[in-house]
């Protein structure tokens, strides 16, 4: 078994950064093997519309010279993709669009529709700095469009969305909500890390 889990934040070691590790540590403990990928550390650009792939109605495949084009093809012969995503100005991070718009564009045949023919399943967890409550109702519903591509891949899609506790959390003196922040961030991991173990099976 084969997992990728990608770190779609530009932060190295933020709340989004642990989730996508204890995804590691979950895929790992199902016996996948795993990569992982700081996305921004990656020299990628959204789609060039090129219509390189349009040319191949068999292989899913990004042309584009980058450092996405080869994630790209490793996610296609992986059987789990994990994603960690931070939420700004209700959507997420341009550099998870533009890995989702190159992932997703090279799978389309405008003759025959998706070309994809495997089978990969789906985490993508949201990190967010404002009340879930008014994620889920305010922003979440403009975010389908996006998640809907994710089916593509043929495989389960679990999506969840998670507080992104910083640490101007812990700027507080409350002894008892720090201890509550660090209560719930513990709970959020378990959570991702027992998601991408089931995914990873």
């Amino acid at each position: 078994m084969k997992t990728v889990v990608i770190n779609a934040d530009p932060k190295r070691k933020g709340i989004n950064a642990q989730l996508a590790k204890s995804a590691v540590k979950g895929a790992e403990s199902a016996g996948s093997d795993v990569k992982y990928v700081d996305l921004y550390k990656l020299d990628l650009s959204g789609c060039r519309i090129c219509l390189i792939c349009k040319n191949d109605d068999e292989v899913c495949k990004c042309y584009w010279r980058d450092e996405l084009s080869p994630l790209i093809e490793e996610i296609f012969a992986a059987d789990s993709l994990i994603i960690a995503a931070p939420i700004f100005f209700s959507n997420p991070s341009s550099h998870y669009m533009a890995f989702l718009e190159r992932l997703i564009y090279c799978m389309v045949s405008y003759r025959t529709g998706n070309k994809f023919k495997g089978k990969v399943n789906v985490g993508l967890f949201y990190t967010i700095n404002y009340p879930r409550d008014y994620f889920e109702k305010s922003v979440r519903p403009h975010l389908k469009q996006s998640e809907d591509l994710l089916k593509m891949l043929n495989g389960n899609v679990v999506i969840d969305t998670f507080s992104n506790i910083s640490k101007n959390d812990y700027a507080s003196k409350d002894a008892d909500l720090i201890q509550a922040k660090e209560k719930q961030l513990s709970l959020d991991l378990k959570k991702v890390h027992d998601i991408a173990g089931e995914l990873s099976q």
